[in-house]
């Protein structure tokens, strides 16, 4: 059974565009490849997250897992994150990122094709953030979450959005929850 296609976000009247909103790059827009279980995380969830954040990252390195179009790295990368890492193993959305990546001028972001699972098995560097945001329905956040302590730094935090509400593995405790339409999103952090 093919899985039900988002309705193609809009950013300025133009489909499959995304903006930034806060930091460096505020205000820049960010295309993305029309691809199932592609939906960035809304102006209003981004906001709210950066807000629990603090607004600025300065000097963090960040994780962004299975990035799609690259909302919520770029957005760090924006608010001054020394080092982002956008994992994605969709060669059209690994595209749009180098793209984007090129426009905004953003060296500090490293784009890897690959497997978001494969690549974290391998994984020994930490962070200060990480982003889970899989495809929309997918379950992917689900076999990540119960290792994601090991790649954050002592007092680092993930960030996940997904179609069920969030529950924090073993070693991750939920600082704030909320919940957008279909989506629950969590901010954890490290104990």
């Amino acid at each position: 059974m093919l899985a039900k296609r988002a309705a193609p976000k809009r950013a300025h009247g133009v489909a499959n565009r995304v903006r930034i909103i806060g930091g460096k790059y505020r205000r820049r827009l960010l295309d993305f490849p029309d691809a199932d279980g592609l939906r960035p995380t809304p102006d209003r969830v981004r906001e709210t997250l950066f807000n629990w954040l603090g607004q600025d990252l300065p000097g963090w390195t960040c994780l962004d897992l299975f990035a799609g179009s690259g909302a919520l790295g770029f957005e760090a990368a924006s608010r001054g994150a020394a080092r982002v890492i956008m994992i994605e193993r969709d060669a059209q959305a690994s595209r749009a990122l180098e793209q984007n990546r090129a426009m905004l001028g953003a060296n500090q972001v490293d784009i890897l094709r690959v497997d978001a699972l494969a690549w974290l098995a391998n994984n020994r560097e930490s962070f200060e953030l990480v982003f889970v945001d899989p495809p929309f329905d997918s379950g992917l956040a689900a076999a990540v979450l119960p290792n994601l302590g090991t790649h954050l730094k002592s007092g680092g935090q993930a960030y996940v959005e997904q179609a069920m509400p969030v529950v924090a593995p073993p070693g991750l405790i939920i600082q704030r929850s909320g919940r957008a339409g279909r989506s629950h999103f969590a901010l954890l952090i490290k104990e």
